[in-house]
């Protein structure tokens, strides 16, 4: 084929760029269709190897590639996807390239009355995929609310704030307060203007909504936010002065509500941006079934250096992602535990946290546990960069101790120990 005529077949596809209240750096994601998210066992998720060096220009597309955003696309790669769509009868929802993996991921929507379970197989044999599997479904791991913790009213929160003594936070941040340790937080959106996060959050980036509204009302994503760098006006995080990054993966299950789900599509979308802008830590407050896709994106992430924490599921719940993947720092109420020191907890009952508008209140579960652990980790990578995720793990494990609290005796990290251990100090208390 001749350049004149390549360049003319290029031209013929390029369309305009949507763009959404996205500010990381980056491909632009193809936008999660609102079916996918009431009806995710409709959907498949495809990769197919996608060489850039054979591509085309940026927004090429016969359908759906402009959708979403600028990017190399290559002719194998198009020619594959509808080739699909042609002998499965799929029709793509949306796309976009996961340049880590050097793969084309498309969501594809089934035909009507098609067994999910014999299309997977079918595509699994395909020599023109590279994998595929479930749309899989992930929930924060968040307690419902407590009805007997009332809203907190009085001018000073910090006396309420049991997990930063139970922590030794305070006398931790006298060494360190995790000052330019980039966090990057995949869960809901959150309320990036309120008081307590007002210069904390660096970029945001938004991968379920496109851009709407709702992200700066989501609960579940302020809440972790705040534990992990609120700066003090109300209530005092962990690491005051880490970045955080908020990349909304997962919407609300019901309007007004802390706990929220979401989806392979999204998670594998935030997990590339995070990658991307070389973050330091990433948090995962939320749990879901062994992912292929996703799991793939944590062991790059690892490989690079970066911190995974993620929030083991409820007692009793099977093995789940992202703790199943080896090297992720797994971390559990400690009010869940056993006791005994075998993995890493912290407390994650009754926590004192941020909420929209400017508000505060109590939240439960391993999802703040794990935004506590998050924290502790960005003071340690603050103290002594370079920390690998096996040395925070042992750090961890090695500094923590039982704890007497309200709630009964438990197991939990001790900042200031850790702190004291990776800086090869006696203590971090003053004198």
């Amino acid at each position: 084929m001749s350049v004149r005529i390549r360049l003319l077949l290029c031209l013929l596809v390029v369309v305009p760029v949507a763009s959404g209240c996205a500010t990381l750096p980056g491909s632009s994601a193809g936008p999660l269709p609102q079916e996918a998210r009431l009806h995710p066992a409709s959907f498949v998720v495809v990769t197919v190897f996608n060489d850039p060096l054979s591509g085309s220009p940026p927004g090429s597309t016969l359908r759906g590639y402009g959708q979403a955003g600028a990017s190399w696309i290559s002719y194998r790669a198009l020619a594959a996807v509808r080739g699909l769509e042609r002998d499965y009868g799929l029709r793509e929802a949306s796309a976009w390239p996961i340049e880590t993996l050097h793969v084309q991921c498309i969501l594809f929507r089934m035909r009507p009355g098609t067994s999910r379970r014999r299309l997977l197989a079918q595509l699994g044999r395909d020599h023109r995929v590279e994998s595929v599997q479930a749309l899989h479904e992930f929930a924060t791991e968040t307690a419902a609310a407590n009805p007997t913790s009332a809203r907190p009213e009085r001018d000073s929160y910090l006396p309420l704030e049991r997990n930063l003594r139970e922590l030794d936070v305070i006398a931790a941040q006298r060494l360190s307060r995790g000052a330019g340790v980039r966090v990057a937080i995949i869960d809901t959106g959150m309320d990036f203007q309120h008081p307590d996060l007002r210069g904390r959050v660096a970029n945001r980036r938004d991968f379920v909504m496109n851009g709407e509204p709702t992200f700066e009302t989501d609960i579940h994503g302020t809440e972790v936010a705040g534990v992990i760098a609120a700066v003090g006006a109300g209530v005092l995080g962990v690491a005051p002065q880490a970045r955080l990054l908020a990349l909304k993966a997962c919407w609300p299950m019901r309007a007004g509500e802390a706990r929220a789900v979401c989806d392979s599509f999204t998670l594998a979308q935030a997990l590339e941006a995070a990658l991307r802008a070389r973050v330091n830590i990433i948090n995962l407050s939320l749990a879901g079934p062994p992912d292929p896709l996703l799991a793939r994106l944590v062991r790059e992430a690892l490989r690079r250096g970066v911190i995974i924490v993620g929030a083991v599921a409820a007692p009793g719940a099977k093995k789940q992602f992202p703790t199943d993947v080896e090297g992720v720092l797994a971390v559990e109420s400690g009010e869940d535990g056993n006791g005994r020191i075998q993995r890493i907890s912290a407390p994650g009952r009754d926590i004192l946290t941020l909420v929209p508008g400017g508000h505060y209140d109590f939240a439960s579960g391993s999802s703040l546990a794990a935004a506590e652990v998050s924290g502790v980790v960005a003071l340690l990578l603050n103290g002594r960069p370079g920390l690998t995720a096996s040395d925070v793990h042992r750090i961890l494990i090695r500094s923590s101790r039982p704890i007497a609290t309200s709630r009964g005796r438990l197991v939990s990290i001790d900042a200031c120990g850790a702190l004291a251990m990776a800086l090869q100090r006696p203590n971090c208390h003053p004198g």
